[in-house]
């Protein structure tokens, strides 16, 4: 692995281990009406990016505004990633056990490392499609099983197809807006989806001020898990490629048990134990898995053909 491979790596394994924390920490938002606290969140998170954009030396003096193209791919990125990825979990979960939606929002290792390369006609590497099947096979461990209603294996089908198309559209413009500015206008757009979304569902009659621990929560979740694994996971996507960047939604059932495990203070049992391995084998396998050209000679990660220079804000390294 090259440095950028290495720093792409580590960023998005740091995102998805924010991401995979912080689901546990959600627990403490159940008695609050979800949509409206998601659009919440993102407001916040919203202009805290934009702040970024305003304050930031490096941002400041390059302006790059969206075209017309880009805001129709980036309303897809909020659509897709952020409205109804939430409100389709938020579905899932009320028909099906959370061991089922785990599984099968699991398999987007897999989805990226065939659709990614599909896109671009090209042939998916073997040996990336095996890792990403070792990466399900040990998120389906540590998750376990449950039962499901109709309803609910189609919502949760639904969420990994979201989970999918998040990574998918938001790499068709991370060469030329950048990290930030993905983060920011993706988080812009989702907000007026999910408030839709919240009246749709009756959430308007449920209104209240959240409590201290619910503010408390809704602030970490739109500081560090929008704002900071938004940047980190969009930052390592450009460097890795889809299909590669992909493999670290794999730590995200590592990183829930892990923190579940903390937070109720019990071991987790052997088998799930088994399946963190089986993820952590299959991500080595996969991020040290070239990718290809079209004609299936290897090349080094770079930027697709033709990207304009790097204008962003990215962490060191």
């Amino acid at each position: 692995m090259n440095r950028d491979s290495l720093t792409g790596a580590a960023l998005c394994t740091f995102g998805m281990i924010i991401l995979g924390g912080s689901f546990s920490l959600s627990r403490l938002l159940l008695d609050y009406p979800m949509l409206t606290g998601q659009t919440m969140r993102y407001a916040l998170a919203a202009a805290l990016l934009a702040a970024l954009l305003r304050l930031s030396p490096r941002l400041r003096g390059v302006p790059v505004r969206p075209g017309r193209r880009d805001l129709l791919v980036l309303a897809g990125v909020a659509l897709f990633g952020l409205a109804l990825f939430n409100t389709l979990l938020l579905i899932a979960l009320e028909h099906a056990d959370p061991a089922v939606v785990g599984t099968v929002v699991g398999a987007a290792p897999l989805g990226l490392a065939l659709t990614g390369p599909l896109l671009r006609r090209e042939r998916p590497a073997t040996r990336l499609v095996l890792a990403a099947l070792i990466v399900v096979a040990g998120t389906a461990l540590v998750h376990g099983t449950g039962a499901a209603d109709t309803a609910g294996t189609l919502a949760a089908l639904g969420t990994l197809v979201c989970e999918v198309m998040f990574s998918l559209l938001a790499a068709v413009v991370l060469p030329r807006l950048g990290a930030v500015r993905v983060s920011a206008w993706s988080c812009a757009l989702a907000v007026p989806m999910l408030a839709v979304a919240a009246l749709v569902l009756g959430e308007a009659g449920r209104l209240r001020p959240p409590t201290t621990t619910e503010t408390l929560t809704l602030l970490y979740l739109a500081v560090m898990m929008t704002v900071v694994a938004f940047l980190a996971w969009f930052t390592g996507l450009r460097k890795l490629g889809v299909e590669r960047a992909g493999m670290f939604t794999g730590v995200v059932p590592a990183a829930t048990l892990i923190a579940s495990s903390l937070q109720d203070q019990a071991l987790p049992d052997l088998t799930q134990i088994l399946g963190v391995l089986v993820v952590a084998g299959g991500l080595v396998l996969g991020a040290t898995t070239a990718r290809t050209r079209r004609d299936g000679t290897a090349r080094h990660p770079a930027p697709p053909s033709g990207a304009a220079p790097r204008q962003d804000l990215a962490p060191a390294g």
